[in-house]
Formats: C-alpha cells, sequence, structure tokens
C-alpha cells in the first residue's frame, strides 16, 4: 500500500506536466494561427497573470455559435487536438446581385489585402501587430442604405467591428496599437464581435458575440438619421438615432491575424412612398411570413419589388420609432421566435433604441 504523501506528490506533478502541455499548447496555437499578442493590447480584459501558472489567451479563441448558417458540420478541422474548425466554401446567404458600393482599395490600411472583385477584405495576411481598417468605396447619401457584412474566418482578437465613419476616421493612426478603432472618436460608430457598441471611447452591452459565419446588417436612413443593425437577419436594434447631416461611409476593422470579411449586399433606394408603403407592409406582418408571398401582387410588380426592396421585405423587424403606431394584430404572435427581434421583444428593443444622440 503506498504512502499518502508519495500519493500527493505523484499527483501533484501530473497537474504540473498537464500544466505545462497545456502551456505549450496554447503558445503554438498562436503561433499557428497567426494570432497576436496580448502585449500592448488595451483589451478591457488585461490583467496581471504573473502570478498564474498557465496564463490564458482569451483573445486567441475563435468565438463558434453565432453561424447565420448550418455550415458548420462540414468544417474541416485545423487541429483535431485543439479542436478549431474553419468553414470553406460557405456561401449561405450571399446572391448573385449589383452591389451599390464595396471595399475601397485606395481607402484602407497597408495591413488590408482585397479579394473577390474588392468584396472580401483580409485582415493581417502573415501577423498582427496593430488594427487594420478600411472604408466602403463610396459616401452613403441620401436615401436608404441597406449593407451586410459577412465573417468568412474564425472571429477572435482584440477586436473584430463593422460600423460607419466619416472622412475624418484615419485609418492607419492604430496600425501599431490594438484597440477597438471604429468608435474610438467622435467621427465613427462601430459594432465589436464581442456585442459591445462603440462610440466616443464609450461603449454599451447592444448585442451577443457574433462569430464565423454570422452575417451582419447595417442598415442607415438618412430620412430618420438612425443606423439599424441585424444579425443574421434579425433585428438588433436602433444604433444611432442622430445621424441627420452627416457623411459616413461603411466601415470594418480587424486586429486578428488571417481575419476577413464579406461585402455580400449593398443596396440603395431613395426614401420614397414606394419605400414608405413596403416599410409598413413588412411592419404588419409577423415576421414568420414572407411579405411578397403574402400579397396578390401580379407578376411584374413582385419581380420589380424583389429586385429594388427584396432586402426589406426579408428583414425580420420592426423599426422601434414605429412599433408605438402599432395595431395589436402586429405584435407578438406565435410563430415570431426570435428573443432577438424587435417584432418578438418590443420592450428589449426600446431599451435599445437612441444609445448615442
Amino acid at each position: 500500500m503506498s504512502r499518502p504523501g508519495r500519493t500527493w506528490r505523484y499527483v501533484w506533478g501530473e497537474i504540473q506536466r498537464d500544466a505545462g502541455a497545456r502551456a505549450t499548447a496554447v503558445a503554438s496555437e498562436s503561433e499557428e494561427w497567426g494570432y497576436e499578442r496580448l502585449e500592448g493590447s488595451d483589451s478591457e480584459s488585461e490583467a496581471d497573470y504573473s502570478a498564474v501558472m498557465v496564463p490564458p489567451v482569451p483573445s486567441a479563441v475563435p468565438v463558434t455559435g453565432e453561424s447565420y448558417c448550418g455550415c458548420d458540420y462540414q468544417a474541416e478541422s485545423i487541429h483535431h487536438r485543439r479542436g478549431f474548425y474553419q468553414v470553406k466554401g460557405c456561401h449561405c446567404g450571399e446572391e448573385d446581385q449589383d452591389f451599390e458600393w464595396v471595399w475601397d482599395d485606395s481607402s484602407r490600411s497597408t495591413a488590408t489585402l482585397l479579394s473577390g472583385d474588392h468584396r472580401e477584405v483580409n485582415f493581417h495576411s502573415e501577423y498582427s501587430c496593430g488594427t487594420a481598417a478600411i472604408r466602403g468605396s463610396k459616401q452613403l447619401g441620401e436615401g436608404q442604405h441597406f449593407w451586410e457584412i459577412k465573417m468568412t474566418s474564425p472571429v477572435y482578437g482584440t477586436d473584430m467591428m463593422v460600423g460607419i465613419g466619416t472622412c475624418d476616421v484615419n485609418l492607419e493612426k492604430y496600425r501599431h496599437t490594438f484597440c477597438s478603432l471604429l468608435g474610438k472618436d467622435l467621427d465613427s460608430w462601430g459594432l465589436s464581435y464581442t456585442g459591445l457598441l462603440h462610440h466616443k471611447g464609450d461603449k454599451v452591452n447592444f448585442a451577443s458575440r457574433f462569430g464565423q459565419g454570422s452575417i451582419i446588417g447595417l442598415h442607415l436612413d438618412t430620412w430618420h438619421g438612425t443606423l439599424t443593425l441585424f444579425k443574421n437577419r434579425k433585428c438588433i436594434g436602433v444604433a444611432v438615432s442622430d445621424l441627420h447631416n452627416k457623411s459616413v461611409y461603411p466601415m470594418a476593422c480587424s486586429t486578428a491575424a488571417k481575419s476577413s470579411m464579406k461585402v455580400i449586399r449593398s443596396c440603395w433606394v431613395p426614401t420614397s412612398l414606394l419605400y414608405l408603403c413596403c416599410a409598413r407592409l413588412r411592419h404588419l406582418l409577423p415576421d414568420c411570413v414572407h411579405t411578397l408571398d403574402a400579397l396578390p401582387l401580379p407578376p411584374g410588380l413582385r419581380l420589380l419589388l424583389c429586385n429594388k426592396l427584396g432586402w426589406l421585405l426579408n428583414l425580420h423587424s420592426v423599426a422601434p420609432e414605429d412599433l408605438s403606431t402599432l395595431p395589436p394584430s402586429a405584435g407578438p404572435s406565435s410563430c415570431q421566435s426570435d428573443s432577438e427581434g424587435c417584432v418578438s421583444d418590443p420592450e428589449a428593443c426600446q431599451r435599445k433604441r437612441c444609445r448615442w444622440t
């Protein structure tokens, strides 16, 4: 029979060896994936790990479980032991269409590369030493602007963001600093993959985290001066409500090495009676009902609406500013199960509206 002292020494030795193996694995993961190191990061999760046996690397763990589609089961394992996956060749949610704008090759950080007709941007192709950013090729003028950005790589790091900003945003200012660039000043607004909404250096909880395969939609309504955000085509809420007379561009930024995003939709329509009627129709119908399928329309009109306003008629949302005017029949129904949608939880959506005025 072994002595208790020898048993405890043996167990403690096993724990130390296992901890050392985990530390080695974490270090090699950072090198293989090209994750940026935490030194120099201005992440709010910075802490003193000097007394910890195995320093955790939270920013080096890709976010999972927030994909628009179900392609995760088709993912190829990059390393079975570590359990990281990367979906390859996923085109869910993408459609052949015209694009009002793409990423601007002349307005981007040096640490970015464009591909796919300038619709996909790749950040930090080798390794990351700071924050890279890019803006769209077209200023968003008067009217209704809607665009969607798909996360086409693992999502991790100090920050990966989408949002808007003016031409005064310096895209190279933080090329040697890890930070949340969009929303760090007065001239930009950004949604982080952590779910935080940033502006003027302040941040508020706005949504749940999003990861690889997530589709983030942004609707800029210059008529009302609002920016409404969507995740996986369901309303998150109104992020900004005082954008009148502001000239902005779509923007994105990332601190993560070998990360990428893709513009899968960029539309514009004038603020017309046609738009207002279609918006009202969408608001009056339950989210589970497709607007065009619910209306007895002539084929020509159906095709016109599908081509011009299909993005609006397919959105699962109700604009928060219109909630007070909706009839009782437009309230939540049994087929509206999205806990984040503005229709299925109007009180939550009202709490989120008008973050900054």
